[in-house]
């Protein structure tokens, strides 16, 4: 037993050490982990490092790891450390990598030229075109986006392909940030994939000559598309509706046929896994391909006594697996499965495991090394989470059937091996992801097993083979007898789809928590999973106290939204009631979602928590008044009577209208001055009279919210303290200076758009409603 200088032992200590020493073949697990901790530093930071900042971590890392060269722990620590500060570098060097113009303000109409990169079809009318600038009317030639998002609510002359040479007439905006403070951040999301700015056109996109060439990318880029609109055309030819659509999503991976309310349907039943390429139609395809190359082969004892054919199958299955990468589109969460997948071919090819947490690990570390910013993308998270808690649980029951003479012994669970497997598998997938699913989309599926038990065996045994023989059967033109199966099968997952979604209590709603106790789950789940010796159950500590953190919420009690058009309290049920602008019902929803409640917009809207007239709008909170002013003839009575004014007029003030004693609280004006920010926060006037005496009540004018600082800051939550204090959070404080957020001193690259015709904020639809929810991917 080892002693201290004080003279007390430490075994503690000296067994955490040991502990180490005996899972040093799973420290290599971690790096992904710790390298991805880097990642999140960078991204949580509240203004953007400089490059010189970024490598500093890097350097200590390497110093210390110089330096400090001897026994286990030395290792540990160092690789650690060096993990920890690449990620944060990497983070970095990707986002100015990938930097690029992005407008700074509504704009338009604007005349733009350019060329197709990508049309996605919506279910209601028109198109979503993603296209490469080549020119624009408005603006200096360094400020223009390298690529806009333009949704058409006009049918174009001529039908449009990928690689087209266009012209159009476009609103644009630039890409939406989050609707409240700390929610899902779309900018952020399209600094990563070029997007300058997104908007609609109400005019037809036409053809146009474009003197100078594309680039060669988009030419290669464009010719596989094209590739991908024909195959998808031929599936919906043979197989029309709405079955035909998904059967183009499982094949081709456009999805925007598909309707919200089938879409909603796989959500809420736990199946909306299935409608994504990912892994389990990746494997599904390449397990396919392996199995009949390898059993093809096997038919032929010359070939399969005398050569290795399950690597010849391997390789083939990796080729396959290439082809449907391709013929998928190559997005982010195929492109992740094809990884994994290929990882675990290499693995077969070198007589390795296939199956194993370190191939998981090399996949994971190789996409965050070349993509960092997919750790903030939900569907990286859920599928690996995912993969991680299978491939754990599995190696837990293998090591557990050698330790007692291997499955064999067991008829019974050989017997029911497919469906527990099923059962097991989505159990197992299903409390991984749970927490995920909650912090992002703040839902959980009760009946999630139920659907999977029904619907994966359709998926595994009909569906996907089908669809591999539609890509093998199309060449000859006989893809219309496979599809035929194929849509058999898809009607019969999204039967089970809606039967499940409409039971009862299959979706509970879930207000959001805090990051901190998320971070502190998945901490812990990872301590869990990664580790093999029993001191794993101690994951379970962080695991509890996240959950028991989750449940301490301290909702706000006022949201106001961008430029103060929309405005919503907590009314005595503890829901949001909200009145102002019905354009805003798309910011009102994630507003209610955020909060766990399942009530539509309009329902939001015809609450009686606020009392109006043509003057402006009073409510109560907490037992405190506030107002939405509209004209100046009410402002009188709302600077004596509330303690926070939220108007859309430029220049309101109490001056004048207050005495001392007048306002309703002397804490307001002091908290706002706590939670000023240099990016339009709002400023309490000073035009109450402060009494100097002892015995008098020392009087503040009411916080005023009013532009600029509404349109700065983005939205306001704010929460009202029973001791008069008044805490303010804005839109703009919590996403901080970033490349993705606007800041013409900080990021000059951003330059505003010269020239351009200023409107109000564009069309709702402009964006298409960015939300987590169509960022959701495959996660099993």
């Amino acid at each position: 037993m080892v002693q201290s200088a004080g003279g007390r032992s430490r075994p503690i200590f000296d067994r955490a050490i040991d502990a180490f020493e005996r899972e040093q073949e799973r420290w290599f697990l971690w790096i992904p982990a710790l390298f991805g901790t880097g990642i999140a530093a960078y991204f949580a930071l509240p203004s953007e490092p400089s490059l010189l900042l970024a490598l500093l971590p890097a350097a200590f890392a390497i110093v210390l790891a110089m330096v400090w060269r001897t026994g286990g722990m030395a290792l540990l620590v160092t690789s650690a450390a060096l993990a920890v500060a690449f990620g944060f570098t990497a983070a970095k060097l990707r986002s100015d990598r990938v930097a690029a113009p992005v407008i700074d303000r509504p704009v338009g109409p604007v005349e733009v030229t350019g060329w197709i990169e990508l049309v996605e079809p919506r279910p209601e009318r028109g198109q979503r075109l993603t296209v490469r600038v080549a020119t624009m009317d408005k603006g200096s030639r360094e400020n223009w986006p390298a690529r806009i998002r333009v949704r058409t609510l006009a049918p174009a002359a001529t039908p449009l392909a990928p690689g087209d040479a266009v012209q159009l007439s476009a609103m644009l905006s630039p890409p939406a940030g989050s609707a409240l403070p700390g929610g899902f951040d779309f900018a952020r999301s399209a600094w990563f994939q070029g997007l300058g700015a997104v908007g609609y056109t109400r005019q037809p996109v036409s053809r146009a000559i474009i003197e100078r060439s594309p680039d060669l990318d988009l030419v290669w880029r464009s010719r596989l598309e094209r590739v991908r609109q024909a195959i998808g055309a031929r599936i919906v030819a043979a197989l029309p509706g709405e079955t035909g659509a998904i059967a183009n999503a499982l094949i081709t991976g456009e999805r925007g046929a598909i309707t919200d309310k089938t879409n909603t349907a796989f959500r809420d039943s736990g199946l909306f896994h299935i409608m994504s390429i990912s892994g389990l139609h990746m494997v599904i395809i390449a397990g396919s391909v392996f199995v009949t190359v390898r059993f093809g082969l096997a038919l032929f004892p010359m070939l399969a006594l005398r050569f290795p054919i399950k690597k010849w199958a391997a390789t083939t299955a990796a080729a396959g697996a290439l082809g449907y990468l391709l013929i998928s589109g190559a997005t982010t969460p195929t492109l992740r499965s094809w990884i994994m997948i290929s990882i675990m071919y290499l693995a077969v090819l070198l007589d390795r495991p296939a199956v194993a947490l370190r191939n998981v690990a090399l996949a994971a570390l190789a996409i965050l090394v070349v993509w960092p910013e997919s750790l903030i993308d939900v569907g990286f998270q859920m599928s690996f989470t995912a993969v991680i808690a299978l491939v754990s649980a599995y190696e837990a029951i293998r090591d557990r059937d050698s330790d007692h003479g291997g499955p064999r012994a067991r008829p019974l669970w050989q017997m029911l091996a497919l469906f527990g497997g099923i059962v097991l598998s989505t159990l197992i997938a299903s409390v991984a992801v749970a927490p995920f699913a909650a912090f992002h989309f703040h839902v959980s599926q009760q009946y999630a097993i139920l659907a999977n038990l029904i619907a994966i065996p359709i998926c595994n045994i009909l569906v996907m083979p089908a669809a591999l023989a539609t890509l093998v059967a199309m060449p000859l033109g006989l893809e219309a007898w496979p599809l035929m199966v194929m849509g058999l099968g898809i009607e019969a997952m999204v039967w089970c789809a809606y039967l499940v979604a409409a039971l009862p209590g299959s979706v509970v709603r879930l207000p959001a928590f805090s990051g901190a106790a998320f971070a502190l789950m998945v901490a812990g789940g990872f301590w869990l999973a990664l580790w093999r010796r029993r001191w794993r159950v101690l994951g379970l500590v962080p695991v509890l106290v996240g959950l028991g953190w989750a449940t301490r919420l301290d909702p706000p009690d006022l949201l106001v939204g961008r430029g103060g058009r929309l405005v919503a309290v907590r009314a005595l049920d503890g829901r949001l009631t909200a009145v102002g602008d019905k354009a805003g019902q798309f910011e009102l929803g994630r507003w209610l979602e955020h909060d766990g409640d399942a009530r539509s917009p309009q329902k939001a809207f015809e609450g009686v928590t606020f009392r109006c007239d043509w003057t402006g709008c009073v409510g109560d909170v907490r037992g405190q008044r506030i107002a939405v002013n509209r004209h100046a003839a009410g402002l009188a009575d709302d600077c004596r009577s509330t303690v926070l004014i939220v108007s859309g007029r430029r220049a309101v003030d109490c001056v004048g209208l207050l005495g001392v004693g007048d306002a309703p609280t002397p804490a307001g004006s002091d908290a706002a001055h706590q939670q000023a920010m240099r990016d339009g926060s709002p400023q309490p006037h000073p035009s109450a009279s402060r009494a100097s005496g002892p015995a008098q009540r020392t009087a503040s004018a009411p916080l005023i919210l009013q532009e600029p600082a509404l349109s700065k800051a983005g939205a306001y939550a704010i929460r009202l303290r029973s001791d008069g204090r008044i805490d303010v959070h804005s839109v703009a404080q919590a996403r901080g200076h970033r490349p993705w957020t606007f800041d013409p001193e900080a990021s000059p690259r951003r330059g505003p758009s010269r020239g351009g015709e200023l409107r109000p904020p564009t069309h709702p639809r402009a964006s298409d409603g960015e939300t987590p929810n169509r960022q959701l991917d495959d996660h099993q």
